[in-house]
């Protein structure tokens, strides 16, 4: 097998990735960092118009191409609307970053059906129904590709009122691993990135003392940023990590690694 120089590893110029959820927070991140490294990018957003457009307008103002497609992926029409947009505006698909979902908190014992309904279909029903319309359009390029889904760390380890959560996120683990399993044969590689607690503008005066906890366990004393999970996500889609699929990536500062009793 012929491999890239090693500087080459992270030059993704002339690809193409569909990053959804990315009108704002981590999936604004994770557009962008891609951006940076030269990828074509689809920005994906449900609701947040104004979001989306902004950071177009920062990807395409320093240099780069992005374009904003308005789907709903937790739908099978607005996963497959997002590939044709994706196809017709740039003529082709290397990469998914399936990052869309939500994250409220309710208690098992009041939590309404039509909560765990949105919670499961914004979070892993998005990436079954991306993940194929993805595969799908891959398999006929004939040249492979590389899906990433953010997953979380609450998918091994449950946190209180996130039920819904943790069994949706640990639904997308064990979905990685599946679709990995079936899509090698088709050089179509598939991973996931577990991040920890994010930094989001405000965070450490909504919640002051779970930030100090999470300092306080965290190995690297830290809260995680966007660009620590982007770049994860970059190294799983690089060639680097050709050798890689249905793994799950840890980016949590090692608090995973704190001793839980």
């Amino acid at each position: 097998m012929a491999l890239n120089h090693p500087h080459n590893f992270f030059d993704f110029s002339g690809k193409v990735a569909i990053i959804t959820g990315s009108g704002r927070g981590l999936g604004r991140g994770i557009a962008t960092r891609f951006a940076q490294a030269g990828t074509q990018v689809i920005v994906n957003y449900r609701s947040s118009e104004a979001g989306a457009r902004a950071v177009v307008d920062e990807i395409t103002s320093s240099g780069g191409s992005a374009f904003a497609v308005q789907a709903d992926v937790s739908q099978k029409d607005g996963a497959v609307h997002l590939v044709e947009q994706t196809i017709a505006h740039f003529g082709q698909l290397n990469i998914l970053v399936n990052n869309a979902g939500l994250y409220p908190l309710s208690p098992v014992v009041d939590m309404a059906e039509e909560e765990w309904d949105l919670v499961l279909d914004s979070n892993l029903r998005s990436t079954f129904l991306c993940t194929q319309a993805a595969a799908r359009q891959m398999i006929g390029q004939g040249d492979g590709g590389a899906i990433v889904n953010i997953a979380s760390i609450e998918g091994e380890n449950p946190a209180p009122l996130h039920s819904h959560y943790n069994a949706a996120k640990g639904g997308v683990l064990m979905y990685t691993a599946a679709a990995a399993q079936e899509l090698g044969a088709e050089g179509i590689r598939v991973n996931a990135v577990s991040p920890g607690l994010i930094w989001r503008e405000g965070l450490e005066q909504d919640w002051p003392e779970g930030v100090e906890r999470w300092q306080k366990a965290a190995p690297l004393q830290r809260l995680g940023l966007p660009d620590d999970v982007a770049d994860a996500c970059l190294f799983l889609a690089c060639p680097a990590a050709r050798w890689i699929t249905g793994a799950n990536l840890r980016v949590d500062g090692g608090v995973m690694t704190h001793q839980i009793f």
